[in-house]
């Protein structure tokens, strides 16, 4: 008996470290054979790769200080890049124009001066946003395009609270200097990107890691929060007295008996991404020149591509780089054979300048059926009838997938923290 925590990742590793510092000891089930979830990581032949890619910005001294105990970090400039029909742009382009051509920054400054003047409460959708905010021309080739690939669906499914800073909205100065000249002045919404020097991402969990009861290759199959028993795909059972879960919201759900149908409707109504990881490893020093850059181009599969050697020197052998591509698709849409999206990867990154296929020595591509939220019209309402449903049944939701939310590294480490401290202020 005791506190059950699903999942070891960001959320559940930071829920039971919070519940440890108080004397309360959990429990954590971890269906993965290793701890850290989507911030866990994976080596080939000395090549080190994530799962999925991460850095860390959080701005409270708090979570900063321990994240350093854990694992001292490179402070890296928010300094990245856009592939964009041939073009390197910095970004973002909206304030980077200076490499394209005359006729391409005449139709984007042009749109961007006749761009639709609405307000706010006037805007329908993310294609709305997208126009009064750059213009038609650039909303059109740039973002828009970039949503089907990162997001799965056309920017008119999607709402707008989600947004926030992570977009910058230039001034007309700002984009006349900028397809002028390149820009020194960093427009990124956070100077520096953390990332441990040892051990990769997961590493800056290091000391909330230590002393913690986790158990491994434990899937759940069913909760009875009646009897309060938790069934695991290898038969075994384990009771609780109090329920923590960052397990995503549609698969908690199906674990259940007697779910309403309107809490049934809501679950699998929520959107989300899936994605492929493709993974280089290469024989040369030199491969990677960008900590990371941003794909517009249709035809490329990937939408964001990272370095690993450029994050940490101790993610590769010495001597070699590595870059790591991500491939996003909705979960409504029909995922492509991983073979074919491992060969347009690799293919087009040749094609892109980036390295000849002699050059690769490590190639691996993984498949995450969970890589972030989609923020459609219908989320707030359905999310809401599903967390509201887990609360009177007595299971605590936590995390990207478990809040349903976007959330960064530091956002759901809070929100294993604060889950904990209140079920702590209940006993």
């Amino acid at each position: 008996m005791g506190t059950i925590i699903l999942g070891s990742g960001i959320a559940g590793v930071s829920a039971g470290y919070h519940l440890k510092l108080a004397g309360e000891n959990s429990t954590i089930y971890e269906r993965d054979d290793d701890w850290g979830g989507l911030c866990g990581n994976f080596t080939i032949d000395g090549f080190r790769f994530d799962r999925f890619v991460h850095f860390t910005f959080a701005p409270d001294d708090y979570t900063k200080n321990l994240f350093e105990e854990s694992s001292p970090t490179y402070a890296h400039p928010s300094v990245s890049s856009n592939y964009y029909n041939g073009y390197w742009l910095k970004h973002p382009a909206q304030n980077n124009l200076a490499p394209l051509s005359v006729d391409e920054k005449v139709e984007i400054i042009k749109g961007f001066v006749n761009r639709p003047k609405k307000n706010i409460d006037e805007l329908e959708n993310y294609e709305d946003w997208l126009r009064v905010q750059y213009g038609d021309y650039f909303a059109e080739n740039f973002p828009f395009k970039y949503t089907r690939k990162y997001w799965g669906v056309e920017p008119a499914k999607l709402e707008t609270k989600w947004v926030g800073n992570r977009m910058y909205s230039p001034s007309l100065d700002e984009v006349l200097r900028g397809s002028y000249a390149v820009q020194d002045t960093n427009f990124y919404y956070t100077s520096h990107m953390k990332y441990p020097k040892k051990g990769g991402f997961r590493s800056i969990l290091n000391k909330c890691r230590e002393g913690l009861d986790i158990k491994f290759n434990k899937e759940v199959v069913h909760i009875d929060t009646k009897s309060k028993l938790v069934s695991f795909k290898d038969g075994s059972l384990a009771k609780y007295d109090r329920l923590i879960s960052s397990l995503p919201l549609p698969e908690l759900i199906r674990m259940l008996d007697n779910v309403p149908c309107e809490v049934n409707d809501a679950a699998s109504k929520l959107m989300h991404t899936s994605g492929y990881m493709v993974s280089l490893g290469f024989n040369r020093p030199d491969v990677a020149k960008h900590l990371w850059f941003y794909i517009y181009d249709e035809d490329i599969l990937a939408s964001r591509v990272y370095s690993p050697s450029l994050k940490s020197a101790d993610n590769v052998p010495a001597g070699k780089s590595s870059l790591q591509a991500e491939i996003f698709f909705a979960n409504t849409s029909s995922i492509p054979d991983k073979n074919l999206v491992l060969e347009n990867t690799i293919e087009k990154l040749v094609e892109m300048g980036l390295f000849e296929k002699k050059d690769v020595i490590v190639k691996d591509i993984r498949f995450e059926k969970y890589a972030n939220i989609i923020f459609d019209k219908d989320i707030y309402k359905n999310r809401a009838i599903v967390l509201e449903y887990l609360g009177s049944i007595g299971i605590e939701s936590i995390g990207r997938f478990g809040k349903w939310e976007y959330m960064w590294t530091h956002q759901a480490f809070a929100d294993g923290r604060k889950v904990a401290e209140c079920l702590l202020k209940t006993t």
